[in-house]
């Protein structure tokens, strides 16, 4: 336990004293590779970065249920690394399947990195989910790995 709340605490450290610019690319452009739980699953990932810490990411979920999503992100830099961040967020969903609609609010914490000779980002994120319909359900199984192709 002790253990677990230095990490929290050299982290939020990290994240409230690092001045570096958290990107180096403005739009990604790929695949997220999810567990099937959530509504927004396997799905085509946009993500544009509106300043050097705030992006927003756009999902298109397609297996096993169709969905959109829409997610407001925070990046910080790990530590002052290059081109690695983790980043935190929260946005809102909405799906279909089985002729019932799903939707509701989800949130985001994960790490990302950008490829310095190439122009590939990779993150590994949670996204947990809250179905506020058609019953409210948390969906907290929500693991999944993008794979980007990234623009200046």
């Amino acid at each position: 336990m002790r253990k677990l709340q230095l990490i929290l605490v050299l982290t939020l450290l990290t994240a409230l004293f690092n001045r570096l610019s958290a990107q180096d690319y403005k739009f990604a452009l790929g695949l997220r590779l999810s567990t099937p739980s959530p509504t927004i699953a396997n799905s085509v990932s946009v993500k544009y970065f509106l300043n050097d810490r705030s992006a927003i990411e756009g999902l298109v979920s397609f297996y096993p249920r169709f969905g959109i999503g829409g997610l407001f992100e925070q990046h910080q830099l790990i530590g002052g690394t290059p081109n690695l961040n983790w980043f935190y967020g929260g946005g809102a969903y909405f799906g279909v399947e089985d002729n019932l609609v799903h939707t509701g609010p989800m949130g985001v914490v994960g790490i990302d990195y950008k490829f310095d000779k190439a122009p590939i980002n990779l993150s590994l994120d949670w996204k947990p989910e809250l179905d506020l319909a058609p019953a409210i359900d948390f969906i907290p199984d929500a693991l999944a790995i993008s794979v980007r192709f990234t623009l200046k």
